[in-house]
Parts: structure tokens; sequence; C-alpha cells
């Protein structure tokens, strides 16, 4: 009984503080962060996210905008959103190279899990917008070998990060409040769009241990 008190608390406190952090940081950002022009000519915001999981935030981003251009490299072709063999080859990967960091070859391939399926939310929501507005389909299509080449950069990045975030991720409460501000500052940075929040949403649900 006491436990479950306790467990709630806890909830309680993470749930008030991340509120805090979160709504806090869209001023904090217009306040600190700074802008340049992207490829189309437009401002673009380039602060980092929030955090002690700040950085580990920003790599996950990167790599859910990359599945733009993964959209934008298969839509109108044959090939296929569900890709099995890639992604069983990227797994098995994140397995081999998980020693080289000192991590769990599971936990690790777990977390590329929730990439591969945060990428599939947004491949399939950009699909369904293209097919709906084809006057907004992009008007070139990128090489998706040079896209798995960035994306093969990005997982080991991603496993650096992971590695410099063990011990806060083993912290449950604390992680909880840290990836709840990271991945709050972090869209709010990007501009993210309701596919692009949810699939980041998607992307992080094993960032923190289970209590």
């Amino acid at each position: 009984m006491k436990s479950g008190i306790r467990f709630r608390r806890h909830a309680l406190v993470v749930s008030a503080t991340a509120a805090t952090l979160v709504l806090s940081a869209p001023q904090a950002l217009a306040a600190g962060s700074h802008s340049v022009a992207n490829s189309t000519g437009s401002p673009r915001a380039t602060g980092q996210a929030f955090g002690r999981l700040g950085s580990l935030a920003d790599l996950v981003i990167q790599r859910l905008l990359v599945g733009d251009q993964v959209a934008a490299a298969k839509f109108g072709t044959d090939s296929p959103i569900e890709d099995p063999a890639r992604e069983q080859q990227v797994l098995d990967a994140v397995r081999d190279q998980a020693s080289e960091y000192d991590l769990d070859p599971d936990e690790a391939a777990e977390f590329f899990r929730d990439q591969i399926t945060a990428s599939k939310v947004v491949q399939r929501g950009l699909f369904a917008r293209w097919t709906a507005h084809p006057d907004q389909v992009p008007g070139s299509r990128p090489d998706l070998s040079e896209i798995r080449a960035r994306l093969d950069l990005l997982t080991k990045q991603l496993l650096q990060e992971l590695k410099a975030t063990q011990h806060l991720r083993n912290a449950p409460v604390g992680c909880r409040v840290q990836l709840l501000l990271a991945t709050g500052s972090g869209a709010f940075v990007e501009g993210l769009d309701t596919l692009h929040r949810q699939a980041l949403k998607d992307a992080t649900p094993s960032v923190c241990a289970v209590s």
C-alpha cells in the first residue's frame, strides 16, 4: 500500500515538474535561439533541445526528419514502406555494435525498433498527405542509398548517446522528467507538426528504464 502511494507521488512529481519545464521551454527558446536560412531561404531555428537528454532527443528528431527523405524516395515507386529485410539488417547491426559501447544488445535493439516504427509513422503520414495533395509532393527524388548511409551514421551517434546517458536512463523518474523536457523543447525548436510530434512519441518509449 505504501509503495503504491509512493509511486503515485513520484508520478505526480514527474508530471508537475515536466509540465513546468516544457511550458517554460518556448519562452526560453524564443529569447535565446538563433535563426539561419535553410535551403528554401526561409528562417529556421538552430537551438538544441534542453536538458540532459537534449542531445539524444536532437538525434532522434534528426532521424525522424530523414524519414521525410525516405518517404520522398519511395513515394510513387514500387518500394514499400514496410521493408522487413532492411529492418532486420538494421537491428542485427545494432546488436553487433552494442557491445562496442557496453550496451545491452536487446535494449539497444528495442530502442532502434522504436526508431524504425516512428519512421514508418512519418512515411505513412506523408504518403497519405501527398496522395491527397499532389501539389505537395517533393519535386525531386532523393537517392535511397545516400539516405541509408546517413541513417547508418545516425545509428552510431545514437548508440554513443545511449551510452553517454546510460546512468540517467536507468533512473526512471529523473529520466522521464528529462525526456519530456528534451522532446518538448526539441519539437518546438524544429517546429515539428502533428505528424512528427506523434512519431517522436513513438520513437521514445524505450529511452527510460521501467521502474
